[in-house]
Order: C-alpha cells, then sequence, then structure tokens
C-alpha cells in the first residue's frame, strides 16, 4: 500500500524512523468555548408557585396518606389478633384470671405508649416553663 502524497505546504516532510507508519496527527482544536468561570455563589432557584407545581403536596393528600397508612396498621393488627387467640392466665395485684395473649400484649402496649405520653408531656411542660422565664428576664 502506497501513501498518497502530503500536501504542499513548503515545510519539509518529518523523518519517521518506520516508512510504512502514518506520523501523528496535530489534536484537534478544543470545541469548548471559553467562557468566564461561574459565579461562586450562583443564586438559588425560587420555589415553584402554586400555578408552576400541580402535583404539590396538599392537606388532602397527607390526609389520604394517613388513611393509608391507618388501615395497613388495622388489618395487620387484625390479624395478629386473629393469630394469637389463645388465652394465658394473668395475675396482676389481687386480680387474677384468663385472656387471650393478643388481648394482654394489647393492654401493656398501650400503657407502655400512655407512659411514654405522660413522660414526654411532663418534658415539654417543663421546657415551656423554662422558656417563659427566659422571656421574662
Amino acid at each position: 500500500m502506497s501513501q498518497p502524497p502530503p500536501p504542499a505546504t513548503g515545510e519539509p516532510e518529518p523523518l519517521s524512523e518506520n516508512p510504512g507508519t502514518v506520523p501523528p496527527a496535530e489534536p484537534a482544536p478544543s470545541t469548548a468555548t471559553t467562557e468566564p468561570h461561574p459565579e461562586p455563589h450562583p443564586e438559588p432557584a425560587s420555589a415553584p408557585t402554586k400555578d408552576e407545581n400541580p402535583l404539590r403536596s396538599s392537606r388532602t393528600s397527607g390526609a389520604w396518606t394517613g388513611v393509608v397508612v391507618a388501615l395497613v396498621l388495622i388489618l395487620l393488627l387484625v390479624v395478629f389478633v386473629l393469630q394469637n387467640t389463645d388465652s394465658a392466665p394473668v395475675e396482676f395485684l389481687w386480680l387474677d384470671g384468663n385472656a387471650p395473649v393478643a388481648v394482654l400484649l394489647l393492654i401493656a402496649a398501650a400503657v407502655g405508649m400512655a407512659i411514654a405520653a405522660l413522660v414526654g408531656s411532663l418534658r415539654i411542660m417543663q421546657l415551656r416553663r423554662r422558656i417563659k422565664r427566659e422571656r421574662r428576664r
């Protein structure tokens, strides 16, 4: 295979050690434009208005999500109760008797939640009193 003659540019052809190789091509000029560097702190994009975002969340969608979550939890609770119908003996202080395991566990969970709510409410009241005292100063 013979190589076509180089275009006449007036410059001598570079000598290469291997006459069958093609000399390396010059790098292509960069196609990137020379734009100034972006600002170090670009302005934040404005929040979409009601007209711009038709799929925004609303109170109704929040309520719907709450209803779906509650429905799933109720279904899980029903399955739990149906699977734990065996009776177990119960003795608490002077009370004794038999009750289904599911009922006993639900009562224990309700009492635990009530205690947590009571402790949380006391802490909230304590913090509110502290804030009122600080505002008076």
